[in-house]
């Protein structure tokens, strides 16, 4: 089942793991240690985000390490932008009308 990347990262904790794997990949185990929570449960926020290939894994031995994919949080910072730009607008606007409020008072 293909999942919404956007659902996937509208929960704080999927947030707060692709934060910690931005820095380094980590094994399951390294991540459940950041959260009160059970190894069970960071599981499964770990299966929503590879699902959205979010994450990939890469085997070392035994282990599973998981990283985060670049590629597609480039996807989400897309279609961020459109607003991003639209706030630029905004706040743009509002600095020349302060500097005329601030000219008209002196």
């Amino acid at each position: 089942m293909r999942r919404d990347i956007f659902q996937a990262i509208a929960d704080p904790t999927r947030r707060a793991i692709l934060v910690l794997i931005a820095i380094q990949a980590m094994t399951p185990n390294a991540i459940a240690e950041h959260f009160d929570m059970t190894r069970q449960a960071v599981s499964k926020h770990l299966k929503i985000l590879s699902e959205c290939d979010l994450l990939k894994q890469e085997y070392q031995g035994r282990e599973i390490y998981y990283q985060l994919e670049i590629d597609k949080m480039k996807e989400v910072d897309k279609w961020l932008e459109q607003f991003r730009k639209i706030w630029e607008n905004r706040f743009q606007q509002l600095d020349k009308l302060l500097l005329h409020l601030k000219k008209h008072n002196q």
